[in-house]
């Protein structure tokens, strides 16, 4: 086999093309809630709503499968978005007070978000670059006419501004400056010298050509813009915030610094106004601003008002509330993160004479509420996209496919159940179409949250919609309540708080947090394991029930001596019948001790095992008769740091000096020995020492990839942490008689292989399981393992428990030999069973230093033909590229780039699917999926149909050709490492770092 070791062949033109039909990657959806959100916009003609972000990114949504993602090409903060109604465009307005025009356009029959054009407001006349003050033009408010093809500006300056639409031509016969105002307002109406900054624009519903201008010192004037004169004055003495038009435009209702509005009426007569009501709703008392308010009448009773802010300053001046009013009824919505902004979805028939607001939108910082104004008591709408994902902490991910329809009722039967007092009302925001498919097969995406909850995510589409929530904090004994509802003021408080939102990223106890899950689909059974190193079975329960907590206690230290556990204590379950809700609950509670993060599980329904490993050793439990079966500890006898705990404190300053200064001391001593010749140790340093005296590559041949890799120490700390788990029927005693096993890879490269007498059916209830050692390997380079898998004599994965029983796939081959996949994070390698000899390897860290982080066994369909597929194992290493390599032969075949290699929680978040996609945090709230197969492809394909004919602005969009491809064309997040084409690289012209046999049918077959 050397012969073929640096053998470099050229690219086989049959492999390359079937590598096309194949493999293919693209970055398709962002799931989730945008991170750091700025500002919102509403069209309420199309029905479609828009976020943006500070890193410069917007998104607009429509009916559920409705996406379109831009970037602006400056990073900033995107302070303003208004649409132009029915247009199908966009501005926006970035913290530099640049205006950027967004436009949906056409292409591949399918839309997309493009920026056409970009404006910046030029300095004030009779100002030189260099006198004029910064902040004069800088603009405060934008505010487009109703034919949407004016835009008006109001500036810190004073001035106003107009902005011809979609040219973005400023038309400066129009321009209203400061000191055209003041000629026209008499000497009891002007605030100073000058009135402020424009903070509010609104145009006359009944009168287009008549513009409401607010200033900061309290001065409103109605503008009539073909006279250019006043019409009518108003003036307050506090300072002003916003303004909202009553829908005939006979009142107006004005916010102030001191949470008071006003709301004054509007006639002909140039007289001094006057308020017709003036109210601070939560004073007597000092209170802060209400930021912004509006009125909406309604023909069931008094008009709307619905404002944010004013809240009293000494009692709750650090809530986060938005009050909804209607005649005596009142309520105040209490968000957990501030308000960004809202808006109402109303009637907008201008003949019509109420407004009739069916629902209240409310951007916060960390989710989007939705409220239901026609049901009486104002419940909230549960969103079908922009999840919180992060309401409490991401700690794990875990996807499975396929899911049986009759778990995906039960599952969403259950979630119904779990909100009762949600509105069932038809979610608001529904403009476009969505023209994908419906996907074949339903998906689930799991997170555990560091508050001990499960939730459950429909990940078949492109929306990602929260279907269930699983608890467990409810289980233990903790000082926290873990009431699903949040409390409730009486009707007597003042004021009147509701609770709303689901952002609690607060954790009252870190031993909650959920580390690893499993679930097979097939029996309905969950495994959940913990930060504390609890282990929950869990069973699905269409009806509630009352059980008591069972628990078993399995010591993975088998009584060895030297070891003292300093870190946090175990969780202690309740006591007595607890009630559990429909769903998932809990069956059994396996507690390891000491009691560490677990961070392995392996479920295996068929056998009726779950296995568990922590950084003392792993498990197995029988959870049919409620006993372990086995507890092997994996440490070293210098693993000191594993008793530490992820939480402990208590290692002092002095014995960490100490141990330095011992490392020190060992090192120079060492190093002044004369190195064994029988130490493996010697004899690599001894060959590096060599190649680093040759003077060039042209004294040695080297392949120009490989580096020098130094063997690992067996005394590293926390070498006993058990990475990975797995059960398999298979070859391990002798080649005719195969059976269960259970594998487990460490992080010192150790594995143990166990056979198990799993008993029949019949005679479950009168023999134990039972586990023997049958293998033990030491991988010579000692590199952690982070996956095993058994291959059957096919060379193909084995199925899933109870997936051949149910007929659900094709059994495993079992009469040729089989064999193990082994991958650690530097290499991979295939023995073969029972003898454990190894077959082929690939060094992974022949390539700069590449680490496995993250793997996957996927199954890639042809996009040519329906028959024909390929298994394939992909890995993500450290520095954010993706493998993906043939299974058994190791061959690589294509890399990719996928994340920057600084994202650290980027990588480590990844979770692979197995229909060849993936998922991974591009921000704490939100997955970016990504797609390496050509056929399974989950991307927003939608088309947004605007009310009038419009020329497009872009020059490269047309209304539809028979090309096709991805519509996605911008990223929303910064973070994405940009795939130039030469780095799409098909990996077969770099197959001679593999040692491994020549190209043959069986590869192609597989």
């Amino acid at each position: 086999m050397m012969k073929f070791r640096f053998r470099r062949p050229g690219n086989d033109p049959q492999r390359e093309k079937l590598k096309l039909e194949l493999f293919a990657f693209n970055k398709t959806v962002e799931h989730g809630f945008p991170n750091q959100p700025s500002s919102l916009a509403y069209d309420p003609k199309l029905r479609l709503m828009a976020i943006a972000t500070k890193s410069g990114s917007l998104k607009i949504y429509g009916v559920p499968g409705v996406e379109f993602t831009g970037l602006h090409k400056e990073t900033g903060t995107v302070t303003q978005m208004h649409f132009l109604h029915g247009q199908g465009r966009l501005l926006s307005l970035l913290d530099d007070n640049t205006i950027h025009l967004w436009e949906i356009n056409q292409k591949n029959c399918y839309c997309f978000l493009e920026e056409v054009r970009t404006f910046r407001l030029p300095g004030r006349p009779g100002f030189d670059g260099a006198n004029a003050p910064p902040s004069i033009t800088r603009i405060t408010v934008i505010m487009l006419k109703s034919c949407s093809k004016l835009a008006c500006l109001g500036t810190e300056g004073g001035g106003v501004y107009f902005l011809e639409l979609p040219s973005m031509q400023l038309l400066d016969d129009r321009t209203l400056l400061q000191d055209e105002v003041l000629q026209g307002v008499p000497d009891d109406y002007r605030c100073g010298k000058a009135l402020g900054p424009v903070e509010s624009l609104q145009e006359d519903p009944a009168d287009p050509d008549k513009i409401l201008i607010g200033y900061s010192r309290g001065l409103v004037l109605l503008w009539v813009q073909s006279t250019r004169q006043v019409e009518n004055l108003f003036l307050s003495n506090q300072q002003l915030e916003s303004l909202s038009w009553e829908r005939s435009s006979k009142t107006f209702v004005s916010s102030h610094s001191d949470g008071s509005y006003m709301v004054w009426p509007v006639n002909n007569a140039r007289s001094k106004s006057q308020p017709i009501t003036s109210s601070i709703p939560y004073g007597p008392f000092p209170c802060k601003a209400i930021n912004k308010i509006i009125w909406r009448t309604s023909e069931m009773g008094s008009p709307f008002i619905i404002f944010s802010g004013g809240m009293p300053r000494a009692s709750y001046g650090d809530r986060h509330c938005i009050t909804i009013m209607q005649g005596k009824a009142q309520v105040t919505l209490d968000f957990t993160s501030r308000v960004i902004d809202f808006f109402t979805v109303q009637n907008m028939d201008p003949e019509q004479v109420y407004d009739n607001p069916r629902a209240l939108l409310v951007l916060v910082e960390e989710e989007l509420v939705a409220v239901d104004l026609q049901t009486p008591g104002w419940p909230t709408i549960t969103p079908p996209y922009l999840a919180s994902l992060h309401s409490s902490a991401i700690t794990c991910s875990y996807h499975i496919s396929n899911i049986p329809a009759k778990l995906w009722e039960r599952i969403i039967s259950a979630g119904k159940q779990q909100n009762p007092l949600h509105s069932t009302v038809e979610w608001p925001i529904n403009g476009g179409k969505n023209l994908a498919p419906e996907p074949v097969h339903k998906g689930l995406l799991l997170t555990g949250h560091e508050d001990g909850t499960v939730r459950f995510w429909d990940a078949s589409g492109v929306s990602l919609k929260p279907l269930y929530k699983l608890a467990t904090a409810n289980i233990f004994q903790t000082d926290a309540d873990h009431t699903e509802n949040f409390p409730q003021c009486g009707e007597e408080e003042w004021p009147p708080f509701r609770k709303v939102g689901c952002f609690d990223p607060y954790s009252d106890d870190p031993r909650l947090g959920i580390q690893k899950i499993s679930l097979c689909k097939y029996s309905s059974r969950l495994v959940v394991a913990g930060t504390a190193g609890q282990v929950i079975v869990m069973e699905f329960n269409d009806e509630k029930s009352e059980r008591k907590m069972n628990l078993s206690t399995v010591d993975l230290l088998q009584d060895r001596e030297g070891f003292t556990w300093k870190g946090h204590d175990r969780l202690s379950p309740k006591a007595g019948l607890m009630g559990f809700a429909a769903g998932f609950q809990p069956s059994f509670l396996v507690q390891c001790v000491p009691p560490a993060t677990v961070t392995a599980v392996a479920l295996h329904t068929e056998w009726q095992l779950v296995a568990f490993g922590t950084s003392h050793g792993f498990g197995i439990f029988d959870y049919h008769r409620q006993q372990p079966v086995l507890a092997r500890c994996t440490l070293h006898p210098n693993d000191s740091l594993a008793m530490e705990g992820p939480l402990s404190r208590v290692k002092s300053l002095k014995k960490s000096l100490r141990q330095s200064f011992r490392r020190i001391r060992k090192s120079r001593v060492s190093g002044k020995k004369r190195p064994s010749s029988c130490s493996p140790t010697s004899k690599v340093r001894e060959a590096n020492a060599k190649l680093a005296e040759q003077d060039g590559p042209c004294e040695v041949e080297v392949t120009p990839v490989q580096r020098r890799i130094e063997p690992r120490s067996a005394d590293d700390s926390l070498s006993g942490v058990v990475r990975c788990l797995y059960f398999a029927d298979t070859f391990l005693r002798d080649a005719t008689h195969h059976g269960p096993t259970l594998w487990a890879g460490t992080n010192a490269g150790s594995v143990y292989a166990y056979a198990l007498e799993v008993p029949s059916r019949e005679k479950w209830t009168e023999r134990s399981t039972e586990a023997v050692l049958g293998k033990e390997i030491q991988l010579m380079h000692r590199a952690p393992v982070v996956s095993i898998a058994v291959l059957d004599g096919r060379g193909n994965p084995l199925p899933e428990p109870l997936e051949v029983s149910r007929d659900l796939a094709k059994a495993p081959e079992m009469q040729g030999s089989h064999s193990v996949l082994i991958i650690s994070e530097e290499q991979f390698k295939v023995f073969t069973l029972p003898r454990v000899s190894a077959k082929t390897k690939f060094k992974l860290t022949a390539h700069e230093g590449s680490r496995v982080r993250k793997l996957g066994l996927m199954n890639f369909p042809s996009i040519t033909s329906d028959d024909y597929s390929e298994n394939c194992l992909v890995c993500l290493t450290n520095l954010g590229d993706i493998h993906i390599f043939t299974v058994p032969g190791l061959r690589p075949q294509m890399r990719y780039d996928c994340i920057r290699k600084e994202d650290i929680s980027g990588i480590a978040s990844c979770v692979f699917t197995r229909t060849g996609q993936g998922f991974y945090l591009i921000s704490p709230s939100e997955f970016e999926r990504f797609s390496l197969s050509t056929r399974n492809i989950t991307e927003p394909r939608c088309v947004v149909a605007w009310e009038s004919a419009r020329d497009p602005l872009s020059p490269g969009s047309n209304l539809c050709n028979n090309l096709q491809g991805s519509p996605k064309v911008n990223r929303a997040n910064g973070t994405h490492k940009i795939q130039n084409k030469g780095e799409c690289n098909s990996l077969g012209a770099t197959d001679g770092n593999v040692s491994g046999m020549r190209w043959s049918s069986r590869y192609l077959s597989m």
